[in-house]
């Protein structure tokens, strides 16, 4: 069976990117002064892609990949109510890793991009349309924190 690369137009893509927007909007209204902006060309290509690239690549393709194999009993992957375990326990890591560089709700606010990436990972059998969400939910935090220093 040969699997199709997803579109733009894909719903679970699309929705991954218009959920985007509300928490943005939260964000913006709540957001902390301290927020850090990137600072420079090279800072802004770290957050859009780098970080993403890694991130994704890291989390969702090796420790993801590897999990789903592990968690799948009968060709079926288990599950917690609508999320693998595999999932839930690469969002655990990611809210960790965050828990180092960010204050703790900052860190804990990963948790549904994280549900949301590894979704559209299991869904589109791929690490690339998370890679990209990942980049613009980056670029929209950045622009956040540069908006909001600003207003």
């Amino acid at each position: 069976m040969r699997l199709q690369r997803p579109g733009w137009t894909d719903p679970h893509l699309l929705l991954a990117l218009l959920a985007a927007l509300p928490v943005w909007l939260v964000l913006f209204v709540w957001a902390p002064p301290g927020m850090r902006v990137p600072q420079g060309v090279w800072a802004w290509c770290s957050l859009v892609l780098v970080q993403p690239c890694l991130e994704e690549w890291v989390f969702r393709g090796l420790l993801q990949g590897e999990a789903l194999r592990m968690t799948t009993w009968r060709g079926e992957p288990a599950r917690i109510g609508p999320i693998t375990w595999a999932n839930a326990l690469v969002t655990l890591a990611f809210v960790a890793l965050h828990l180092v560089a960010q204050p703790t709700a900052w860190a804990l606010a990963v948790a549904v991009p994280s549900l949301v990436l590894g979704h559209l990972r299991e869904q589109l059998h791929s690490v690339w349309p998370a890679v990209g969400v990942h980049a613009v939910y980056n670029a929209g935090f950045g622009l956040l924190a540069w908006a909001h220093r600003v207003a």
